[in-house]
Order: C-alpha cells, then sequence, then structure tokens
C-alpha cells in the first residue's frame, strides 16, 4: 500500500459535525427527499439591504484590490467604535486585524500563541475548531465543562482548580454555541478575575454572538475587566449579528504586538480579506441596528418556542435558551444515545441536527438544533421530532 503523502500534522485537524450533517442532507435532497435544516448555524435572513449597496458601490467605484493584510485603516476604525459602543472596549486600529471570517482569529490565536505542551482551558461542549486549532498546535486540551445542572454555566471552583504555571490559554465563549446559554456579567466577570488574580494566562474570548442575546442586555468582554485587555484576544465578526456568513469577514482585538504577529500570519495565508467585503463591514458597523434588533426577537420567537415544544415531547429535556440560535436538549431519556439518535432523526424523519458530543465529550446525550430556519420550518420539524421519538418508545 502506498504511504499517505499526507504531512503527519494534517490528522491533527477534525471537521466540522455541522458540514459533515449538512452534505449528508444535501445528498438525501438529492435523491428527492424534503429536509428540515436545523444543523447549520446560518440566519435565514438576506444581508440587510444598506450593506448590500455599500458592497455593490464599492465594487462599481473599482475598490476591488489588495488592502494591508491587517485591514482598511477605515474598517478598523470603525471596529474600534463599535467596540466602544457595544462591547466597553477601547482600543484602536493597531490593535484590530481583520480576517476572512473570524475563525482564522482562533487559529492564528494557536499559532501564535500556543507552543507544545501548552495547556488551553476550553470550554466543553464547544465550537469544535477550538480543540482542532490546539490540537493541531501541539496544545493539550483541558476541558471546562458545561452541563445542564449549572445551567450550562461554567463552574468558577473547576476553573480555578485546573488553571497552573502550563496554562497558556483559556478560552471563554460567550454566548455559547452549542447551548444557546449566555453568561451574567457577574459570572463572567468572576471567571475573568479568577483568571488574572491566579494564572499568567491569555484569553480568546470568542463574542460571535454577542448582539443575540433575547433579554437585551449586554455580554461581559474579558477585554473590558481591569487589568485584562492586554491578556485578551477579543473575537467577534459579521456572520451572525448580520447575516454575513458568505462574505467571509471576522475580527480579533488584542495588544498591538500580538496584533502584528497575526498580519505576518495573514500575509503568509490569505493576504487580506476582501475589500469590498470590509467596505459593507464599514456601513454594518455605523449605519442603522434595526435589522440586527428584527432578527434578534425572531431568533429569540423560534428558540424559545423549539424549547417549549421540545419539553413537550416525552422523553426529552430541554432548558429555556436565551442568546443566539440555538437549542440543546437532552435525549438521554429515549433509550437511544444522541449520536443514533441524530442520524436516524435525519435518514427516517428528514431532520438534519447535530449529536452534541460532536461538540465535545460533556455534550453526550444532547443535540444541538439551530432556530436560524423559519417558524413554519422550526414547526414541522417539531412535529416530526415528536412523531419520530413516539415512534422510539413503540420500538419502531
Amino acid at each position: 500500500m502506498q504511504e499517505s503523502p499526507l504531512a503527519q500534522r494534517i490528522s491533527l485537524l477534525q471537521g466540522e459535525g455541522a458540514y459533515k450533517v449538512l452534505a449528508q442532507a444535501t445528498a438525501l435532497e438529492a435523491q428527492g427527499r424534503n429536509i428540515i435544516h436545523l444543523e447549520i448555524g446560518q440566519p435565514n435572513f438576506h444581508t440587510p439591504l444598506n450593506i448590500q449597496q455599500a458592497a455593490f458601490q464599492a465594487i462599481a467605484d473599482g475598490k476591488t484590490g489588495y488592502t494591508a493584510a491587517q485591514g482598511l485603516l477605515e474598517t478598523r476604525q470603525a471596529i474600534t467604535e463599535y467596540c466602544l459602543k457595544y462591547k466597553q472596549v477601547k482600543t484602536n486600529p493597531e490593535e484590530i486585524v481583520v480576517t476572512p471570517g473570524a475563525k482564522p482569529i482562533i487559529f492564528f490565536t494557536m499559532l501564535a500563541l500556543i507552543n507544545p505542551g501548552d495547556e488551553v482551558i476550553c470550554p466543553n461542549p464547544g465550537f469544535p475548531t477550538y480543540a482542532s486549532c490546539i490540537h493541531f498546535t501541539g496544545g493539550k486540551e483541558v476541558s471546562l465543562k458545561l452541563i445542564a445542572e449549572n445551567q450550562f454555566q461554567p463552574d468558577p471552583a473547576e476553573l480555578k482548580s485546573l488553571l497552573n504555571e502550563k496554562t497558556k490559554l483559556v478560552i471563554l465563549n460567550n454566548p455559547s454555541n452549542p447551548t444557546g446559554h449566555m453568561m451574567s456579567k457577574e459570572r463572567m466577570l468572576e471567571l475573568v478575575e479568577i483568571i488574572r488574580d491566579n494564572s499568567n494566562a491569555f484569553i480568546l474570548c470568542d463574542e460571535i454572538y454577542d448582539r443575540l442575546i433575547f433579554d437585551q442586555t449586554e455580554a461581559l468582554s474579558s477585554a473590558a475587566v481591569e487589568g485584562m485587555k492586554d491578556r485578551t484576544i477579543l473575537l467577534d465578526g459579521f456572520s451572525k449579528t448580520y447575516a454575513m456568513t458568505g462574505w467571509r469577514l471576522g475580527y480579533g482585538v488584542m495588544q498591538a504586538k500580538i496584533a502584528e504577529a497575526f498580519s505576518t500570519l495573514m500575509v503568509n495565508s490569505n493576504g487580506c480579506a476582501a475589500s469590498f467585503s470590509q467596505i459593507a463591514a464599514i456601513e454594518a458597523l455605523r449605519g442603522p441596528q434595526d435589522s440586527v434588533e428584527m432578527m434578534c426577537s425572531a431568533f429569540a420567537e423560534r428558540s424559545m418556542w423549539l424549547a417549549k415544544a421540545l419539553n413537550q415531547i416525552d422523553g426529552i429535556e430541554c432548558l429555556m435558551p436565551n442568546s443566539a440560535f440555538y437549542v440543546f436538549p437532552s435525549v438521554k431519556k429515549t433509550g437511544i444515545s444522541s449520536a443514533n439518535f441524530a442520524d436516524r432523526l435525519l435518514k427516517e424523519a428528514g431532520v438534519a441536527v447535530l449529536d452534541g458530543e460532536s461538540f465535545g465529550i460533556y455534550g453526550k446525550g444532547h443535540l444541538r438544533l439551530s432556530t436560524a430556519n423559519s417558524m413554519e420550518n422550526i414547526q414541522a420539524a417539531a412535529t416530526r421530532i415528536a412523531a419520530f421519538t413516539a415512534g422510539l418508545q413503540k420500538g419502531v
């Protein structure tokens, strides 16, 4: 047998369950099956018109060339204004790096900070890219449990017990993917103060869903906590807040020295983010925000409705979400594993969801359902899930 030409390190990277299930669902659709997509975290709204028009005008004006690797100065200036207004974080353009999507900020953080053997405390269940990038750079993933018994909130005592001299980075994702839960400002402050006072670790603060909070309160950024701005890499982007998934645009806020390293990584990987996407981002940040409020309200209505509907199904238990566009029910009482449940639900009932264990071992027994779909489709999916679960109990 011919030896694989691939470098060994490629095996350290893992895929993302959402894309795998999407491919399976799409294949079934090609066979004529009707599939309801609750697997992918993609808003079903169009990018707001004012943002589209800003990009159209940029293209018409010939603004289609390279930009600085760090991003357009005006885009970074608009980000500084946004961070001050919505995150209470004072920054400057030299501390911001604009990237094609937010994922590069995760990867660049690991490449820039993590040496082999360094420990990274990571939420579990959590976004799969975290663990994948930790392993790729030779770091050691240390799980910080998010469990239903604690309302999917990190336990401060557990966090403190995990910190040691090998801890280089702590990842805090607030609001959380996959759980759809947001930490209170008090809990977030407690966690950040524990990190500040008991370690030299940096924080990767993933705030990609922080405008999608159902009660309209604001999340606390670790960069806004006294003494932690220079130890925080703040991650955010445009995909979720502004329904700009395909525009591929995100950014990180960090101390200037780290921003220089990220810029070098951009030079050697992507070059720069698309110029017209960056110009559209300026309009997104500085323009009307009513579309954000409308989408957040719709996600809240859908998520709360679905959680209540799932709780009416014998064998399923679902904590009420308070942010993002996910619900994370337990199916432990149905008698089959979450992986088997998700697989059969797709094949037999035509509803695409994700196995919670694809987000980490502590997601086992749960499913992640995205409510970034229409209420009509979500209601139809709930009906199918109820019928499928009833069939399980009858041994069908």
